[in-house]
């Protein structure tokens, strides 16, 4: 079994989270910080990783507007979509609606009474997670 990706990608920062080897929990690795909109750099940070995690398939969050619509910030994942695609061929990207993701994070982080100043240092790689176990619970195969 290989592990899968999630991945919440900003315009300074990707949070990437991994899933165990049976495909059924998701824990947060890292927010990688790039400069704003080098995406170049993103790319090569999260393909290094696919690589070294031996990662097949990777679920990219897709920020819609709450009524659907899809905007920059959705285009851009698009995007980011196909550049992995076209850099790594045996790389399936999965994108999926990450609308509440960034709230739940927060929320949970909250919750556990984590500081205002350590959230925004890892909210990203819990809404990572959060993107990555949605999809795990979605297709769990257990």
């Amino acid at each position: 079994m290989n592990k899968i990706m999630g991945l919440d990608l900003g315009s300074k920062t990707v949070g990437i989270a991994l899933s165990d080897l049976l495909g059924m929990i998701a824990h947060g690795l890292e927010t990688y910080r790039f400069k704003e909109d080098d995406y170049d750099q993103a790319l090569k940070h999260v393909l290094e990783i696919a690589k070294r995690e031996n990662v097949h398939t990777v679920v990219l969050g897709l920020p819609k507007h709450m009524n659907g619509d899809l905007g920059e910030r959705a285009e851009i994942s698009i995007r980011f979509k196909e550049r992995l695609v076209q850099a790594n061929s045996g790389l399936e990207v999965i994108l999926v609606d990450e609308r509440l993701t960034t709230k739940v994070a927060e929320q949970s982080l909250i919750f556990a009474d984590v500081s205002r100043k350590k959230r925004k240092q890892v909210i990203d790689k819990m809404a990572a997670v959060a993107i990555l176990q949605s999809y795990l619970d979605a297709h769990s195969h257990a």
